[in-house]
């Protein structure tokens, strides 16, 4: 499955680095990665990382000023998109249709081909304008998968916090993660 990841500048840079760790130890995954420049600068603020740490994880990397890459045609045939994680910005121009970079234009084409959107929106507390742009992204069909903490697992770091996201993500692109602790399976 072609799976593109788009990481914006919202915190959370290590959603992002997470997902591209777990997805690139699925063999079935082909990963498209699209950084913002404010991700950049969030990665390296949040964690110390550099955007060649992200890029060497993708099996495909798209700098975001280019709109002439495939991934900004329907035709190119993609299985679905995550943005993690996703600002408030990104998620607002995915929701009004405006494609100035390559990030939100894959977003819009995953959309209109009616392609697995995912959104990893990281802001709170949401006003009345963020949440009617949700309920208008889950009416065009993406799905709004926030990071949100769960403590049934009773997790011991902010990774295993960070990874109870980050799998659920992956069950919603169908491509589970191994060691994903699991409610009424190795949770009781």
């Amino acid at each position: 499955m072609r799976v593109i990841v788009g990481i914006s500048g919202a915190s959370g840079a290590i959603l992002g680095l997470r997902l591209l760790e777990k997805l690139r130890r699925q063999t079935d995954a082909e990963i498209h990665l699209i950084l913002t420049e404010p991700a950049e600068k969030t990665l390296y603020l949040e964690t110390g990382r550099q955007a060649a740490d992200l890029k060497a994880l993708a099996h495909h990397w798209h700098p975001i000023e280019n709109i002439g890459s495939p991934l900004a045609s329907g035709s190119y045939p993609i299985g679905a998109m995550v943005i993690a994680p996703c600002s408030v910005h990104t998620m607002s121009a995915v929701a009004t249709g405006l494609t100035g970079n390559l990030l939100t234009r894959a977003a819009d084409v995953t959309l209109k081909e009616r392609r697995r959107l995912i959104l990893m929106v990281r802001e709170t507390p949401l006003h009345l304008g963020h949440l009617r742009t949700m309920t208008a992204l889950a009416e065009m069909g993406a799905i709004l998968a926030p990071p949100v903490m769960a403590f049934y697992g009773k997790p011991q770091s902010v990774m295993d916090l960070v990874d109870h996201s980050v799998d659920r993500v992956l069950d919603l692109l169908g491509l589970p993660s191994p060691d994903a602790r699991r409610w009424g399976v190795n949770i009781t």
